[in-house]
C-alpha cells in the first residue's frame, strides 16, 4: 500500500515537475514536456494496475480462492497492463530510434522492450497454468 501511495505522489507531483524543469533548462526540447509527462504517467499507471491486481491475487491466495474464475480477471488485468506498457514503449523506441544520434539510448530501450515482452509472455504462461489448475480443481470438486 505504501508503494502505491509513493507512486501516486510520483505520478502527480514528481514527474510533471521534473519535465517542467527539463523544459526550462533545455528550451530546444521543451515541446517534449507534455508527451514525456503523459507517457511516464501512463507507465506508472500500468505499474499501479499490476500492484493492485497482485494484491487482489494475494488476497485470493490467503482466502484459498485462487483457483476460481475471479483470479483469472486479475491475471488478465496484469497481462493487459503489461501489453499496454509494451505498446507505448515500442512507440517511444521507434520515435527515439529514428531521431537518435547515438545508438546507446535506442539499444537500452530495445533491451527494455525485450525484457517487458518476456515478462508479458511469462504472465501469459502463468495465466494458462492458472486456468488449467482452476479447471482441474473444479473437475475434482465435481467428482467429490
Amino acid at each position: 500500500m505504501l508503494l502505491f501511495g509513493i507512486l501516486v505522489v510520483f505520478q502527480t507531483l514528481s514527474l510533471p515537475g521534473q519535465f517542467a524543469y527539463m523544459a526550462e533548462q533545455d528550451p530546444e526540447h521543451a515541446y517534449l514536456r507534455w508527451p514525456a509527462t503523459a507517457v511516464s504517467v501512463f507507465w506508472v499507471l500500468c505499474v499501479q494496475v499490476v500492484i493492485v491486481a497482485t494484491w487482489k491475487l494475494l488476497t485470493l491466495v490467503k482466502n484459498d480462492r485462487i483457483f476460481t474464475q475471479a483470479s483469472l480477471a486479475w491475471v488478465d488485468a496484469i497481462v493487459w497492463a503489461i501489453a499496454a506498457a509494451w505498446v507505448v514503449l515500442l512507440g517511444v523506441f521507434l520515435y527515439i530510434g529514428v531521431n537518435a544520434d547515438d545508438p546507446g539510448l535506442p539499444l537500452l530501450l530495445f533491451l527494455t522492450l525485450v525484457g517487458v515482452a518476456v515478462l508479458g509472455l511469462l504472465m501469459v504462461v502463468m495465466r494458462a497454468l492458472l486456468r488449467q489448475a482452476t479447471t482441474l480443481r473444479t473437475d475434482m470438486e465435481a467428482v467429490i
